[in-house]
């Protein structure tokens, strides 16, 4: 039996969609690159300013009735405004918490390449800035980690 060593980084983007964006796509270009499909997995966690879920599946009844309303006011002023780059940036900015989680699954072997990334990832630029925490197994905040981790899509 192969122990698999996971750990988590957890980078809080606050609401700057764009630099979570950027992340998401520097982390993509590293899994192609370097052959890390399985091993580099990446999920965004999004909050409302109430502290709702969005991407949660325990309340996708509940955040696509709210969030209907919302999308159609910003729609609606796309349409009529003359920019529409502008306004989506500020309403990102207060309209929550973005979190993104990355999830290191290398088998025992592996170590040294498991270290290199959890020192490599936060040292990057996009993600210097979004306050990152690591969590490894056997940590307290570990469970929890991994089911919210399985939980969102």
């Amino acid at each position: 039996m192969f122990f698999m060593a996971h750990s988590f980084l957890i980078f809080d983007f606050g609401g700057n969609e764009d630099a979570a964006q950027q992340a998401r796509h520097r982390i993509d270009g590293w899994k192609q690159g370097f052959r890390l499909d399985k091993k580099l997995q990446v999920k965004f966690e999004r909050k409302e300013p109430e502290g709702k879920l969005v991407d949660a599946p325990t309340a996708p009844a509940k955040a696509a009735k709210s969030g209907a309303k919302g999308k159609a006011k910003p729609a609606a002023k796309s349409k009529t405004g003359d920019e529409p780059s502008s306004k989506p940036d500020s309403a990102t900015d207060g309209s929550g918490r973005i979190r993104l989680i990355v999830r290191l699954d290398f088998s025992d072997h592996e170590k040294l390449s498991h270290q290199r990334w959890i020192e490599r990832i936060p040292m990057e630029e996009p993600f210097k800035t979004a306050n990152p925490q690591i969590i490894r197994a056997g940590e307290p905040e570990f469970k929890a980690t991994s089911e919210l981790f399985d939980a969102l899509d």
